[in-house]
């Protein structure tokens, strides 16, 4: 992770910040630099480490609003150790919506427009609505964290300033 933060920072991007092992960045960027940033961040990883990684950004804003819209913290209590969300690179065509339609019990999960909430109860290892199933059905990247990092990626962000 440190040569990770060590290439956003030679792109220019300030305060930056890792969490955990598994490719979370929390940085500054100028609004001007939000269209094509996810290629910039994707073209400067290849360039230093020649690793070819999807990259998918979610501005503060964002993180907040799903932190917020969870429907499986609506109406009910949740276990938050079975929450995670999956982040899409883009909106879905309608036709591959069609494609994940199904019963996934016990697993449940809702799309809301580029972000898919997840509950699984026996844990995100054993649900079939992985990052993979996503993918291949949706056509698109997708990336997958649980409620207590994206919990964590707003702390960090609202701390760094």
């Amino acid at each position: 992770m440190d040569a990770l933060k060590k290439v956003y920072e030679g792109a220019g991007f300030k305060n930056v910040q890792t969490y955990i092992q598994s490719g979370n960045v929390v940085f500054r960027a100028k609004k001007t630099e939000l269209p094509g940033l996810e290629i910039k961040i994707a073209e400067t990883i290849w360039n230093k480490t020649k690793f070819e990684v999807p990259v998918i950004v979610k501005e503060l804003a964002d993180l907040k609003e799903v932190l917020a819209h969870n429907p499986f913290l609506k109406n009910r209590e949740a276990d938050i150790r079975f929450l995670h969300v999956t982040f899409l690179s883009d909106w879905p065509s309608k036709e591959n919506i069609s494609k994940i339609n199904g019963d996934y019990k016990p697993d449940e999960f809702v799309l809301n427009g580029k972000n898919i909430y997840l509950f699984c109860p026996d844990g995100y290892g054993r649900t079939k609505l992985n990052n993979n199933f996503f993918e291949n059905k949706l056509k698109l990247s997708a990336t997958t964290r649980n409620w207590k990092t994206i919990s964590q990626l707003v702390n960090i962000a609202e701390s760094t300033g």
